[in-house]
């Protein structure tokens, strides 16, 4: 007799403020009936594909897509992501018996980069935050938070 494995995926969808994450939309693609409440944030389902971390065409970064079905609310939603730079969280947990998470299998960080689509699907492109070409990185903001006291007066030089 062969056992299921229940494997799911959940997605945090945030930008940053200056000094916190604001979580936009957080959902799952386990259970069609329920929210899921993972991380201390409540997903609620939506049928995605997630396909995992492969390295681009150009070989020079790595990126996952995020399949959803095309309609007008969804191709805009990918659109507005896609315009306000978002990032999300991909994690990929296995789920026991009573339909709790057992344990977490991998957990993925990504900035949407971009979208594709055709008159069935909507496909967002998430892109590691470094590009390796460029060596450009994600702009940050120096608070207390990050790095502790900051000097009010003198310069302060990154290397």
């Amino acid at each position: 007799m062969s056992s299921y494995i229940k494997i799911g995926q959940f997605i945090e969808i945030y930008y940053i403020r200056i000094d916190y994450k604001a979580y936009v939309y957080n959902y799952q693609n386990a259970y069609v009936d329920r929210n899921i409440t993972y991380n201390s944030l409540d997903h609620s389902f939506l049928g995605f594909v997630y396909q995992g971390a492969a390295r681009n065409r150009t070989g020079d970064n790595i990126q996952s897509s995020l399949i959803i079905g095309a309609n007008a609310l969804s191709t805009g939603l990918a659109k507005n992501l896609l315009d306000t730079r978002h990032y999300a969280v991909v994690t990929t947990v296995q789920f026991d018996n009573n339909d709790n998470v057992a344990r977490q299998l991998s957990q993925e960080s990504w900035v949407v980069a971009s979208m594709t689509y055709d008159p069935e699907n909507v496909e967002l492109i998430l892109s590691s935050a470094i590009d390796a070409v460029g060596a450009q990185a994600p702009n940050k903001t120096l608070t207390k938070d990050r790095v502790g006291n900051l000097p009010l007066t003198a310069n302060i030089f990154l290397k």
